[in-house]
């Protein structure tokens, strides 16, 4: 069995299983309405410091950090190419 983290924990590039969101109704509500359910599988495609940048369900959408923290995934023990996700993102690394 996989272990649960947050997927603020999560890195670049991982795909993982949502298990759980860890917030109130207006927040869990919000966040079902982008597509994050339990069972989805989401990949993390860039993350700077500020907000993540996450895939899921097709579309890309931007998580916040407190947002993030309050997200509960398990890893699919899968890493996949950013590239092959979004080839017209060029992600600068300092």
């Amino acid at each position: 069995m996989s272990k649960q983290q947050t997927l603020s924990s999560t890195s670049v590039g991982q795909t993982v299983k949502l298990e759980k969101i860890n917030a109130g109704r207006r927040l869990a509500h919000r966040l079902t309405e982008l597509g994050l359910t339990p069972g989805v599988t989401l990949t993390i495609l860039q993350d700077n410091g500020g907000p993540l940048l996450i895939s899921v369900r097709g579309s890309r959408i931007a998580i916040g950090r407190g947002m993030a923290k309050k997200i509960h995934v398990t890893s699919n023990n899968g890493h996949i190419s950013v590239q092959n996700q979004i080839p017209n993102l060029v992600v600068n690394q300092i």
